[in-house]
């Protein structure tokens, strides 16, 4: 799981939610979909590809939704703005003051609210076949709500019962050049992530939002990326969204498949204009590349100026062992003192993301 490391954190109204790190480089933070595991995402034929894209060039952070996954599955209160103020706990908690974010189906409307309203903290937004109005407001498809409702039926009979139509229709849905191997695996992500009851409360709040007005105001630069035979997001629903954010670019993929396969050629379209989009990660010369992962970590800390006692805090080891692995660092960079790991930690790119201490 590429040394994934899996935390928790206290929401607004004290739900525990679930979120993971994996990789290094510029932080990027990739909302969740309504169909989430942190764990089992990195056994799924169809998010593996995301993952390894990302995590081998970035600071990948994840976290599961409410009601999903690792996070607290039975809570009071379950909505769209829940959604928004969990995803700030998470940032909040990594002390991520600037980072890109990536927006997925039910993550791009998120991604554009809490953009709309912190503005300052994302630095990039990449939206991949996703929508600013969800099914219960396209009200310029009359037959879309009576789908959705459909699609709601099928959910409460069918969830994770690979021999059942409902699970058939979804994963042809989601990915019709998919295999047997991607049908039994969105059947085991369905089977870990949630519950039939959470899944029809989790799409009755994402097929009701509505985030054009934030859209339209929003001033970061955006990449919107969608499949132009996507049969769960309609491309007219992302040519939408890109008109309605100033300044958007537009990205057109020749795929039927929500979720793109890695052998399609409109995935490496998509995978190298997300790589030339987002902030490139910086070349690390021998004495970097020599640092162990959890060194690298413990640089990030460090380069944010954080003191061995904070940093034992946020690793959950002791001071004894934050010490060691200085010491390491310093052997490594060819330093004697912590102010120059400090200089050349952050000219190396360490410690971007979060507010200084």
């Amino acid at each position: 799981m590429a040394d994934q490391q899996v935390r928790f954190c206290g929401s607004f109204d004290g739900a525990q939610i679930a979120f993971a790190v994996s990789g290094s480089g510029p932080p990027v933070v990739m909302l969740p979909n309504w169909l989430t595991h942190l764990e089992q995402q990195w056994r799924s034929v169809a998010w593996r590809p995301w993952l390894d894209a990302l995590s081998t060039r970035y600071r990948l952070i994840r976290y599961d939704p409410r009601g999903c996954g690792l996070s607290d599955r039975n809570v009071d209160s379950l909505s769209f703005e829940t959604w928004v103020r969990d995803f700030g706990a998470v940032v909040d908690a990594l002390q991520l003051d600037r980072f890109s974010l990536i927006g997925i189906c039910q993550g791009g409307p998120i991604a554009i609210e809490f953009v709309a309203r912190q503005p300052h903290r994302v630095s990039h937004l990449v939206l991949y076949g996703t929508y600013a109005r969800g099914r219960f407001r396209r009200t310029t498809n009359p037959e879309e709500p009576q789908k959705a409702q459909v699609m709601l039926d099928m959910m409460r009979l069918g969830w994770a019962q690979e021999d059942h139509a409902f699970m058939r229709a979804f994963a042809t849905q989601f990915q019709p050049d998919g295999s047997l191997e991607h049908l039994r695996s969105w059947c085991d992500l369905q089977r870990a992530a949630t519950s039939a009851a959470n899944a029809v409360q989790l799409s009755r709040v994402m097929f009701d939002v509505d985030v054009l007005p934030s859209a339209a105001g929003l001033t970061c630069p955006t990449l919107v990326a969608h499949a132009d035979r996507d049969a769960v997001v309609p491309l007219e629903e992302g040519r939408l969204l890109a008109q309605s954010i100033p300044g958007a670019r537009f990205l057109q993929l020749d795929s039927p498949n929500h979720f793109m396969l890695p052998e399609e050629h409109a995935w490496k379209t998509f995978v190298d204009a997300l790589q030339a989009f987002l902030p490139q990660p910086v070349t690390e010369d021998g004495s970097f590349a020599e640092l162990t992962e959890r060194e690298r970590e413990l640089l990030h800390f460090l380069a944010r100026g954080l003191d061995n006692h904070q940093i034992a805090a946020h690793l959950s080891v002791s001071e004894k062992t934050v010490r060691n692995h200085v010491s390491s660092i310093f052997a490594k960079l060819g330093v004697d003192s912590r102010a120059r790991a400090v200089v050349m930690a952050r000219d190396a790119g360490y410690g971007a993301g979060a507010p200084e201490h």
